[in-house]
C-alpha cells in the first residue's frame, strides 16, 4: 500500500484514508469524478498534489487487481 494512504479500523470504519487525516480516498476520487479541480480539492479537504495522485494511483491498482467476467448475452 502507498505510504500516503491508510487503512484503519479506527479510522472512518477502516476505509482507506490519507495518512494523517480522515479523508477517504473515496471523497477525493468523487470530488475529481464530480468536476473538482485539484486546487479546489486541496483547499476544501487539506491534501496535497501527492495525496490526490496517490489517491488516483490506489484505485487505478484497485481496478487492476479485479477480475472481470463477462455477463452472459
Amino acid at each position: 500500500m502507498n505510504e500516503r494512504i491508510v487503512i484503519d479500523p479506527e479510522i472512518q470504519h477502516g476505509k482507506p484514508v490519507i495518512r494523517g487525516t480522515r479523508v477517504p480516498i473515496t471523497r477525493i476520487l468523487g470530488g475529481l469524478a464530480g468536476g473538482m479541480t485539484r486546487e479546489e480539492i486541496m483547499r476544501e479537504y487539506g491534501v496535497n498534489e501527492e495525496d490526490i495522485l496517490a489517491a488516483l494511483g490506489y484505485a487505478s491498482d484497485l481496478i487492476e487487481s479485479e477480475e472481470f467476467h463477462p455477463l452472459p448475452g
